[in-house]
């Protein structure tokens, strides 16, 4: 198996579903016909038994042989929500970390859609495809605050020895913009992409 193969199988097994577009943009970006080398990737990837593709959307969604799946979860939909919001951020500068639903520690602690080191700086992401209700939002709040009083964040593998610091949330997709939170002993963003660039330009 070619080292470009078993690199889009990890992603699979990273992001659970990605779409033919998302592996163009990821691995193919570079050539002159991305889709092109895409399709016929995921083609002999499909035919060798290595991954399975759904046909029930629009466009087509491959995931691991393995993993068994409902044409008609609700889960997809979330999980390329997540891999579109890795494009966005891969188009402007890749990230050095990414983890999609990274385990933070026990029950009642956060559940982030998504962990990144990205522009130098780590962040927890939230990428909402509801709008979320105040009361919501606060409990989603408060479980990384939880998590920030127990200081176990600072044992994480990505940390630096000499500057630990706890990754501010960021809010983006629907409703993002218009929460109202409490102030929090941590950094919370409610900003698109453009207006992220914009607060780490400098770095």
């Amino acid at each position: 198996m070619r080292t470009r193969d078993k690199e889009i199988i990890n992603s699979l097994h990273e992001f659970r579903f990605l779409t033919g577009e998302d592996v163009a943009e990821m691995y193919f970006s570079h050539t002159k016909h991305p889709v092109i080398h895409a399709n016929s990737t995921l083609k002999r990837l499909r035919r060798d038994g290595y991954i399975k593709c759904s046909t029930e959307r629009r466009k087509y969604v491959y995931y691991c042989a393995e993993r068994k799946v409902k044409s008609d979860s609700q889960k997809i939909g979330h999980f390329l929500s997540i891999s579109e919001f890795y494009r966005d951020v891969f188009r402007i500068e890749k990230p050095r970390i990414f983890r999609v639903e990274p385990k933070l520690g026990g029950k009642g602690m956060p559940e982030p859609d998504a962990f990144m080191v990205w522009k130098n700086t780590p962040f927890y992401v939230e990428i909402q495809r509801s709008k979320y209700t105040k009361p919501q939002m606060q409990d989603k709040m408060n479980r990384y605050e939880k998590y920030y009083l127990s200081g176990d964040w600072q044992n994480e593998a990505w940390q630096i020895p000499q500057k630990k610091i706890f990754p501010p949330v960021w809010i983006i997709g629907v409703g993002s913009g218009g929460y109202e939170i409490d102030k929090r002993p941590f950094r919370i963003y409610q900003d698109d992409i453009e207006q992220m660039i914009g607060r780490f330009v400098k770095k």
